[in-house]
């Protein structure tokens, strides 16, 4: 049986913070701006009734394109108190990639500050000329669901047309209807499309406050009342909103917000503003490691947490060792808002794994436990499916298959092995690409790898590798790559080709994008790239 006297709307957890500690921070950006709990509060209240103004209503979609600024909390806040559906994206999407976006959810406003400003105006104008009959690269179904927007902006002035963030935000509040019903769509939150076009995973009020009960469940905390909490990482994805930010806001501590900063920078940081707890993704830790004084600058932190893609256990045991600061990780989806493991939960952990499913999660496998399987996941905080008509959600008995394959030892934990749409499938068998990139690792000089599947006449697929080495030879790279990998892999898993670049395309919490680089390799074939 549900609490009665728990919330049933995640904008209530920011008016429950108010009312117990008004005073104590809950906001502090980097640049100097401060906000209480009650500050925020306040605003957010001003937000949703300033939404209203502008015609916002329930169920109304907004989507906003900003940066880690106090301005993303208040509006994502203000729009769920409006009973909107928050819509938040990249603030470096294209604009052909907004114009699709703000296409798809049909948003009736789209926020934006000046780093998203210039593609968001050209997104709309798209849409404008769509709707108006002209020929642009949005389809007939998306048109079809799609009204031209209004545009605010947080910071630069509003051109013609357009609202300041500052106008809305001066309206003078007043009460919007509750409605109580922890099934209302609470967010539209995009995949980032690996494979075909984004698309929005539905996330309703009851997921996501799910999800923050869960994490509140995990004993010792991921975060307590008295935690400053770093928010590098970008609160537009869903482990920044309801991991870093939903946490924040379930124990009332303390958020500091920043973006686009390296690795040295965020040590700085940390130190600056007195984070007791530092979520991360994993390129960061790759180069906490070889940090000397990495103790001395994380000297008060209490919990290093890494999410988002896989972090290699040497890592783990470098960082650990040299900043005596406990580091761990889980794994997690958009689509399960998103925590689903957390080494945190595991009773005796296991080297390399993402640790076991947090408190009401549970987790299957389409195999035997001895063997790799698809990873099956139920629990209250998983999705009702993808926008607009909620396809491809939980089936039977509420299981959703995560198109991710692992193993689970008998102590519950679970060890990734990868995706299933990333198999590679050679000659009939399967190569599992996260295998090829762990040996490939071992190669002195390679500092990052992803492995890809291509077509190939002989076989089917054959494996190649993409592979940074800053500083080395490429030739020589990739001729100790290939070594390497003759003497540690079946001739099927070997790599049939190694390319040695110097960058390769991450998404913005530092995930290889595998998708990007299949379409180069589609490119090559087809004689379009050399």
């Amino acid at each position: 049986m549900a609490d009665p006297a728990a919330p049933y709307d995640l904008a209530e957890l920011v008016a429950v913070a108010a009312g117990a500690a008004p005073q104590r921070p809950a906001l502090v950006e980097v640049a100097g701006r401060r906000l209480s709990w009650a500050e925020l509060d306040g605003e957010v209240a001003r937000v949703a009734s300033g939404l209203g103004r502008l015609g916002v209503v329930a169920g109304h979609r907004v989507l906003f394109a900003l940066g880690n600024r106090a301005e993303f909390v208040t509006v994502h806040l203000g729009v769920l108190r409006a009973q909107a559906v928050a819509v938040p994206v990249n603030p470096r999407s294209t604009p052909g990639e907004l114009a699709r976006m703000v296409a798809d959810s049909g948003a009736r406003v789209v926020v934006v500050d000046a780093s998203s400003a210039g593609a968001a105006r050209e997104a709309v104008a798209t849409l404008a000329a769509g709707l108006a009959g002209r020929t642009t690269d949005l389809d007939a179904g998306l048109l079809a669901r799609a009204v031209v927007p209004r545009v605010v902006v947080v910071g630069d002035p509003a051109g013609p047309e357009e609202t300041s963030y500052a106008e809305v935000a001066a309206t003078e509040p007043r009460p919007v209807p509750p409605l109580p019903d922890p099934e209302k769509l609470a967010a539209l939150l995009y995949t980032s499309g690996t494979s075909g076009l984004p698309r929005a995973a539905m996330l309703t009020h009851r997921a996501m406050l799910a999800n923050i009960a869960q994490v509140a469940e995990v004993h010792p905390p991921m975060v307590r009342e008295d935690d400053v909490v770093l928010g590098v990482l970008p609160l537009f994805h869903v482990y920044g909103l309801n991991a870093v930010l939903g946490a924040v806001l379930g124990q009332r501590a303390t958020l500091v917000l920043a973006e686009h900063v390296d690795a040295g920078t965020t040590l700085d940081l940390v130190a600056a503003h007195g984070c007791t707890v530092v979520p991360v993704a994993p390129p960061v830790l790759n180069r906490w490691a070889s940090v000397p004084d990495l103790a001395e600058r994380l000297a008060g932190v209490r919990l290093v947490v890494s999410g988002s893609a896989p972090l290699a256990a040497e890592v783990v045991e470098e960082v650990t060792a040299r900043s005596g600061v406990p580091v761990h990780q889980g794994y997690g989806l958009t689509e399960a808002a998103p925590v689903v493991t957390s080494t945190l939960c595991s009773r005796h952990p296991v080297r390399g794994s993402v640790g076991a499913p947090l408190p009401g999660v549970s987790l299957r496998l389409r195999a035997d436990v001895e063997d790799p399987g698809e990873i099956e996941i139920s629990g209250p905080n998983l999705f009702s499916g993808y926008w607009p008509d909620g396809a491809g959600g939980p089936g039977d008995g509420g299981w959703w298959a995560t198109g991710d394959v692992g193993v689970l030892d008998p102590g519950g934990d679970l060890t990734l092995v990868d995706r299933v749409k990333e198999l590679v499938i050679v000659s009939g068998f399967n190569v599992y690409p996260v295998e090829v990139e762990e040996v490939i690792r071992e190669v002195p000089g390679v500092a990052e790898v992803a492995v890809i599947g291509v077509e190939d006449e002989h076989t089917g697929e054959a494996v190649v590798a993409w592979v940074r080495a800053p500083g080395q030879d490429p030739a020589a790279v990739a001729d100790a790559v290939r070594a390497h990998c003759a003497g540690r892999l079946a001739r099927f898993k070997q790599p049939t080709r190694v390319e040695v670049v110097e960058q390769l395309p991450v998404t913005g919490t530092g995930k290889v994008q595998k998708g990007r680089l299949r379409g180069m390799e589609r490119r090559r074939r087809h004689g379009l790239l050399d």
